[in-house]
């Protein structure tokens, strides 16, 4: 299990959002946990200097651009980019030095996915630049689905065995966020990342939840190390006090080591 970090972008700023208030339906802001003072290429390099392989960059809609290629260029091939991502741009961002592409919404038709647009993506940058971001949102029957669109669209799409075992094929990761508990530090999804660890024959990384060490140990143990992990609004880097940035680096080492 490894600490993945993130660099969620929102109108240009580095922010920590509660993902589940973003909407293109409505003027009204989502909920803000944090705002930074720093740059993403702030982030990304103290990321490239602590050696944190494998974090993300995200565009939480337009006006992130710049500071996304600032990021990308601060950690050439260091860092994978999501947020708006099609088989269009896919390359040109790869090519501006994202290690990985994340990909939701544009595989999906409306709810269902669409086989042409993930072969599609696949040729555009290849099975081993490409995750798929399956952020998911549980439903009353106890199933998981994808939701696109900000989060605000549920897609009929399940996140199980089949499914998993089925788009495996086609990507190196998955990029998982447990949609009801993002950004509220309520408390990780502990079935979602149990379910994880069963079902995805490939590298996880879970988001979601997380508020302190018990969060941290609950994954490491539910997940059985097949699961890796980020932190959002509980670490101190973005305001949080429920885990040192520090602390997290130290424990990535030790399980690297």
């Amino acid at each position: 299990m490894r600490f993945r970090p993130c660099i969620d972008l929102h109108g240009g700023w580095v922010k920590q959002i509660v993902g589940a208030t973003l909407s293109d339906q409505t003027p009204t802001a989502p909920v803000t946990n944090f705002v930074s003072d720093h740059g993403a290429a702030w982030y990304a390099e103290l990321y490239r200097r602590d050696h944190l392989v494998g974090g993300h960059v995200i565009l939480l809609g337009p006006g992130n651009e710049t500071a996304a290629a600032e990021a990308l260029a601060a950690w050439p091939d260091g860092l994978q980019v999501g947020g708006g991502i099609t088989a269009a741009n896919a390359k040109s961002w790869i090519d501006r030095g994202a290690a990985k592409v994340i990909v939701t919404s544009f595989l999906f038709d409306g709810p269902y996915l669409s086989k042409t647009r993930l072969t599609a993506l696949e040729q555009a940058v290849g099975r081993d630049r490409l995750v798929l971001d399956l952020s998911c949102r549980r439903r009353a029957d106890g199933s998981y689905r994808v939701a696109t669109d900000r989060w605000q669209t549920l897609t009929n799409l399940a996140v199980d065995a089949v499914s998993l075992a089925s788009l495996a094929g086609h990507c190196s990761e998955f990029l998982v966020h447990a949609v009801d508990v993002e950004g509220r530090q309520a408390g990780i999804d502990q079935d979602l990342v149990a379910r994880l660890a069963n079902d995805s024959p490939i590298p996880v990384t879970y988001a979601g939840g997380a508020r302190n060490w018990d969060d941290i140990r609950q994954v490491e143990t539910l997940g059985r190390g097949r699961v890796d992990m980020t932190v959002g609004s509980a670490l101190d880097l973005f305001g949080g006090t429920g885990l040192r940035y520090a602390d997290l680096v130290a424990w990535n080492r030790q399980q690297l080591a």
